[in-house]
């Protein structure tokens, strides 16, 4: 599957900017997960670009989230990793058996914990941030709740210490900061 495929079908299904983003920026962290793993990166770039495609139609049934996403990938044709992946990453889903799912499990919370980092510095930029200071805000009970920190810190379990996928994701995400708007 292409690229600008599945682009052109992740902007159609979401509509909202600031989501397309945070799919944007779990694709680049994705990839770069890949790359450091020597996997495929379009693969793991389609399922970081992706996975949310079902997030506006489950909004107000979050036990639907991924699962509708997978049925429609599935039937779509894309590849059965992609769609086990997406399915994996469903909120009631604990069985992750591959690296690829895996890594989405803790990439996904991972962007929103940098970008809310970004947010609270003058510069509102991810150029502004390093690894150390996404710690130091994920070590804040109160500071971007919503980015499960147990399961940002699961990179733990495919062999990426903290620092270093803290380290990854944050450059990955300042390669396309333009994109993202940080």
């Amino acid at each position: 599957m292409e690229r600008a495929e599945a682009l052109a079908l992740m902007q159609s299904k979401t509509p909202r900017i600031n989501l397309q983003k945070h799919m944007l920026a779990v694709e680049a962290v994705m990839r770069a997960v890949a790359r450091r793993f020597g996997e495929d990166e379009e693969l793991f770039g389609l399922v970081g670009l992706l996975h949310d495609l079902d997030y506006e139609e489950t909004i107000n049934n979050p036990a639907e989230h991924g699962i509708r996403a997978a049925e429609e990938l599935a039937r779509r044709g894309y590849p059965t990793q992609v769609v086990d992946a997406v399915r994996a990453h469903c909120p009631a889903n604990t069985t992750r058996t591959s690296l690829l799912d895996r890594a989405l499990h803790a990439v996904d919370p991972l962007t929103g914990l940098i970008v809310a980092a970004a947010l609270i510095t003058p510069e509102k930029k991810l150029a502004a941030i390093d690894a150390q200071f996404v710690r130091n805000r994920m070590n804040e009970k109160g500071f971007a709740r919503g980015a499960n920190r147990e399961q940002i810190k699961s990179c733990e379990e495919f062999g990426l210490p903290l620092m270093e996928f803290l380290d990854l994701g944050l450059r990955a995400m300042q390669a396309i900061a333009d994109e993202l708007g940080l």
